[in-house]
């Protein structure tokens, strides 16, 4: 099981464009077969620009961020 604070997927979303790879800083994510995956990584503290890069709405931060 992924931590909680790992970005949520929605694969039926995803379009397979892989920016939100290019801005992953911790290398959560990776394009296997035209859609995104979560892959496990140590103190990866998601900084929620592939949510912010995501033009389908594919990633959603599982928690609301108040500033």
């Amino acid at each position: 099981m992924y931590d909680k604070l790992m970005p949520i997927i929605d694969t039926d979303k995803c379009n397979g464009c892989g920016l939100c790879v290019t801005v992953c800083r911790c290398g959560a994510l990776v394009l296997e077969g035209n859609v995104i995956t979560i892959i496990e990584v140590v103190d990866c503290g998601w900084c929620t620009q592939c949510e912010l890069v995501c033009e389908t709405g594919a990633i959603t931060c599982p928690f609301e961020i108040v500033s």
